[in-house]
């Protein structure tokens, strides 16, 4: 007679694996407790520290240094404040000179005040005027030549301004006779001309400084406060290539035979 064997269940060999593994899975889950339990007690202890320190006066002000992954941001922040120190000295130094420029190292701009005003349909400043540019522009051609200066000053634009009178071309041209006008007086190399530079400041001013005119695109509080004339400073970019005038380098030279169109 033929014993009868009974069948194993094919899960039943299975079962001390799954115990086993659920049994790991415990005590890991036991040992992370305990390590988040040991941590959070040492933090709470450090805390409790400082607390301490801050109510007895012993707490040292930490230093908080703040750094960026961004070297666009970076360049643009060093940029803005290399400019702002340029605008600074600038704006000092001008006023040493002449108490009554102003620089607005917000819009870039040297205003003359009272004393660069144009008379009506005039197109030259008075010796007050005439004076104030004595005194500024000397003090920006200093300053471009710092090294801060030559790295970010780009160009000094002269904007002549008029009034509402008259018609929009007709003040455009006026403006533009006001800022050449200017131009021609601060190159002007004759011993009667009230203002004075020697040969290598001319030759800088024609390098850094340009004429424009903007006729009555920028009024004041009245229309004498309009006519005038304002030195807008313009800077470089942190990727802007600086032109090689190298080329023409002679144009800039004095010239006896030059004489101003106006």
């Amino acid at each position: 007679m033929t014993s009868y064997t009974p069948a194993h269940r094919s899960d039943e060999g299975e079962k001390p694996f799954w115990i086993s593994y659920a049994d790991l899975m415990t005590a890991l889950m036991i040992l992370f407790l305990v390590i988040m339990v040991a941590a959070l007690s040492a933090i709470s202890r450090q805390a409790q520290e400082l607390v301490e320190k801050a109510q007895k006066g012993d707490l040292e002000k930490p230093e908080v240094i703040i750094r960026t992954t961004d070297p666009e941001l970076t360049q643009t922040e060093l940029r803005f404040q290399e400019i702002n120190a340029i605008c600074d000295t600038l704006s000092q130094k001008a006023e040493q000179v002449n108490p009554d420029l102003n620089v607005d190292c917000k819009l870039n701009r040297i205003n003359f005040g009272a004393q660069g005003q144009f008379d009506t349909d005039e197109y030259k400043l008075g010796e007050a005027g005439q004076a104030a540019l004595a005194d500024v522009v000397p003090v920006i051609l200093e300053t471009a030549n710092t090294p801060m200066g030559q790295k970010w000053l780009k160009q000094v634009v002269i904007e002549g301004y008029t009034d509402t009178d008259g018609s929009y071309l007709y003040n455009l041209n006026l403006s533009l006779k006001r800022s050449e006008w200017v131009m021609c007086t601060l190159l002007q190399s004759s011993n009667n001309s009230p203002i004075q530079f020697n040969s290598d400041q001319r030759i800088q001013i024609k390098k850094l400084f340009l004429a424009g005119g903007v006729a009555f695109n920028n009024l004041q509080q009245s229309k004498d406060a309009s006519r005038r004339i304002e030195l807008r400073l313009q800077f470089y970019g942190h990727e802007s290539e600086k032109s090689n005038s190298a080329e023409y380098e002679l144009k800039f030279h004095d010239n006896n035979q030059e004489r101003c169109m106006l």
